[in-house]
């Protein structure tokens, strides 16, 4: 049996109502005494059907991706200049933290001209990997904006030397 729903915009409670279609003349329910007069109740206190906005399309399901077979697809072609892989771009990161290290080491052991000069010199090279690497490839060294870190690498590393080089002697 199928019925036509139609959204009420008049009605104060928007409730959707039946139309008549040919299907109610063949209703094997209406033939019995009683079940006419039943039947809009029910029908009534059931639950309200779903009605789509005129104009709605139903929305199809996304496809599943395609399992990654580690091949590239026939036709695909590779970019030309080629992305470095994700830990490669932390390379000069990892370069700046390994030198940084080395000169709280070297300060740890009691050696306070070096240490500072040692950390002075990973703030250049991290000013340096900032200044001459695209921001791609920086990887963790990109803060702010490039001339804001470069600046303050600069500076942070100028005071160090300053530092170091006023140091007394112990």
């Amino acid at each position: 049996m199928s019925q036509k729903l139609v959204r009420d915009h008049g009605g104060a409670n928007g409730r959707a109502e039946r139309l008549p279609s040919e299907a109610d003349d063949a209703d094997p329910r209406a033939e019995s005494p009683g079940a006419a007069e039943a039947e809009p109740a029910v029908a009534a206190e059931a639950a309200e059907p779903v009605v789509a906005p005129v104009g709605a399309e139903e929305a199809e399901e996304p496809a599943a991706p395609e399992p990654d077979t580690g091949e590239e697809p026939a036709g695909a072609e590779r970019d030309p200049a080629g992305t470095p892989p994700a830990w490669l771009v932390q390379v000069p990161y990892f370069l700046v933290l390994a030198t940084l290290g080395a000169g709280t080491v070297v300060v740890a052991a009691a050696y306070f001209k070096r240490g500072p000069a040692l950390i002075a010199i990973a703030l250049l090279l991290a000013a340096g990997f900032r200044l001459f690497l695209p921001p791609e490839r920086v990887g963790l060294l990109a803060v702010r904006e490039r001339w804001t870190d470069v600046a303050t690498l600069v500076t942070l590393a100028v005071l160090l030397i300053v530092l170091a080089w006023v140091a007394p002697q112990l």
